[in-house]
């Protein structure tokens, strides 16, 4: 699996970035040294036991100035920032500071950071990627400086061409407040905390303003830079060090509200990489949709952050086994959160929704009994899952249809009881309904696949577009419109009924994710029929197979306690047997 860094980087190793020291440069230098090609080349990597070996960097917005690389023009291209020694990478010929093109065939230039980790991600074990060398990876020879002797050893640019600063854009970034922070030595010093869209990126120092402005300087020189807070020998007071926090804001939206200069790897750097020592602020929506704000690493897995939020709750042991942490995408579709990614990263690179975070916590059962159960016990679970059945009722996700009226006269904390019985009873209560896909079928082998096999696509037919909708008692399939954008949500009416097709759990012989996580396989066999092969292309195959999973966990602790109840799986071991589950299918 991918181990996303703290910064807007990413590694492909084995979980720590490397940063090589000079006795690793010279032990692997002459082992694997890699001839320097300007031109736009392919470079083949096999992932290794220590991962892919290299680190991804650069630029977080999309678009941006074209810059010319080795003669000729692109747009802002992310780039190598280290690559292991004697790694994967580095014995496929990948070299520090190479400028990406493509990956796995697909064009990234001017791709936000992270667009090209995605397509990383989504190629498996085997990454293709074409990139362009530069000649010193330490410097973005797009734009390239010389110290001129005639003007006292200024820089100089030998760019064939000038920036272009009319194109300019308002960026939601500001420097709300200020802390003082205590490092290892018990030094004292003050960070300003920078936010984006209200989210917390991270924190600078005001000597990280003034070495940033210094390198904007150099290197947009026909630019007018506002002025910087004068610096101050003394101790400052309270009201001065607010002066200086106005004065910080207004500087980094000025440049920032230009687009050459925001997209310019200074800037994102500044941006993103912080101090580490420093907490971030994230916060978590919860189903009332009041929010928490919890200080973490930038480094917090999503479980530890659950974790915090559990104790910061008081959640039951019962209740946080029933719950997890969700994204809300783009298109406002939640996906969980799996415990090993990078909450932070998730959370500033996703600031485009209206709501206060992409981070939420929603009920993860599906069982609406055990829920049910859950509920008379739990006053605070009872509260939280009222809360998100009435958004998602008022969403769509949930049909009302023409209990609508009679729902919204039992809206209210006092009647919640009476409002979730008969929401319990309405289509798609309790399910998720998956963005629209791409359905390919084929009859399964007549020997009988199982849910190990990979069945082959080589004749397929994309048949039609499809939305998955997965419950406790059955799965569902509604065609739609082929004019329905793939990823978007879509919410069905009663006229759509006639488009469904209805598969009871019992029918389900087996289904995995392909490697490159693209699709999600279902191998069904309904009764009196040939067993039949599903193939759903979706961005969130992953997701697909761990609800199918979950909801198995659920089922069997369902059908063993109405068995023996004294024997029943509890629910929080059966939250571990899940994720055991999806391990095997992943591996």
């Amino acid at each position: 699996m991918y181990d996303e860094s703290d910064e807007s980087s990413d590694e492909y190793g084995g979980g720590q970035s490397y940063r090589p020291t000079a006795h690793s440069q010279s032990r692997y230098h002459s082992r694997y040294r890699t001839p320097f090609n300007p031109k736009p080349h392919l470079v083949t990597i096999v992932k290794s036991q220590t991962g892919f070996g290299f680190n991804v960097k650069g630029q977080v917005s999309e678009g941006g100035q074209l810059r010319s690389i080795n003669g000729d023009l692109y747009a802002p291209l992310q780039h190598v920032s280290a690559v292991l020694p004697g790694g994967a990478a580095e014995r496929a010929g990948l070299r520090k500071g190479d400028r990406i093109l493509q990956v796995n065939g697909a064009n990234v230039e001017g791709a936000t950071h992270k667009q090209v980790v995605q397509q990383i991600k989504n190629g498996g074990d085997r990454l293709q990627m074409v990139v362009i060398s530069v000649e010193d990876p330490d410097m973005d020879s797009a734009l390239r400086y010389e110290c001129g002797d005639d003007l006292g050893g200024y820089p100089v640019s030998n760019s064939p061409y000038r920036h272009d600063y009319s194109e300019c854009r308002s960026l939601p970034i500001t420097i709300p407040s200020h802390k003082t922070v205590i490092d290892t030595d018990g030094q004292k010093y003050t960070v300003f905390n920078i936010h984006m869209a209200g989210r917390h990126l991270g924190s600078r120092r005001y000597s990280d303003f003034v070495a940033l402005n210094s390198m904007l300087r150099s290197e947009f020189i026909d630019f007018s830079f506002p002025k910087l807070p004068g610096k101050w020998p003394f101790s400052l007071s309270d009201q001065q060090m607010d002066s200086r926090r106005r004065g910080l804001e207004q500087y980094l939206e000025r440049i920032c509200s230009v687009v050459v200069i925001a997209d310019s790897e200074m800037v994102q750097e500044f941006l993103m990489e912080s101090e580490l020592a420093v907490e971030v602020e994230v916060r978590v929506l919860l189903p009332d949709q009041s929010t928490i704000a919890l200080n973490v690493r930038k480094t917090a897995s999503a479980d530890s952050l659950f974790s915090m939020l559990q104790k910061r709750l008081e959640l039951s042991r019962e209740y946080a086994a029933s719950c997890s942490l969700f994204e809300t995408m783009d298109n406002n579709f939640d996906r969980k959160l799996a415990p090993s990614e990078c909450i932070h990263q998730i959370y500033i690179h996703n600031y485009s929704s209206s709501a206060s975070s992409c981070i939420v916590l929603r009920k993860w059962l599906f069982d609406p009994s055990r829920e049910r159960e859950l509920c008379l016990r739990d006053a605070t679970f009872a509260r939280f899952v009222y809360y998100q059945t009435v958004a998602e009722i008022n969403q769509g996700k949930i049909r009302a249809a023409h209990k609508m009226y009679q729902l919204k006269a039992l809206q209210s904390e006092e009647r919640m009881g009476q409002y979730m019985d008969l929401a319990r009873s309405l289509p798609g209560y309790s399910s998720i309904s998956f963005p629209v896909c791409a359905l390919e079928r084929q009859p399964a082998a007549t020997n009988g696949a199982s849910s190990s096999s990979s069945p082959s696509f080589s004749s397929k037919i994309v048949e039609s577009r499809v939305v998955l909708t997965v419950g406790f008692d059955s799965i569902s399939l509604r065609e739609v419109d082929d004019n329905v954008e793939i990823d978007s949500l879509y919410v069905p009416s009663r006229s759509d009924d006639d488009m469904e097709t209805v598969l009871e759990w019992e029918e389900v012989h087996g289904y995995k994710v392909l490697e490159d996580g693209s699709s999600f396989i279902l191998e069904c066999r309904r009764r009196d029929r040939k067993p039949r092969v599903l193939k759903l292309i979706s961005s969130y195959a992953d997701f697909m197979a761990l609800c199918f999973a979950q909801i198995e966990i659920e089922r069997d602790n369902a059908e063993r306690e109405a068995r023996a109840p004294d024997a029943s799986l509890h629910v929080a071991d059966a939250v571990a047997a899940t994720s055991a589950a999806i391990e095997m299918i992943s591996v």
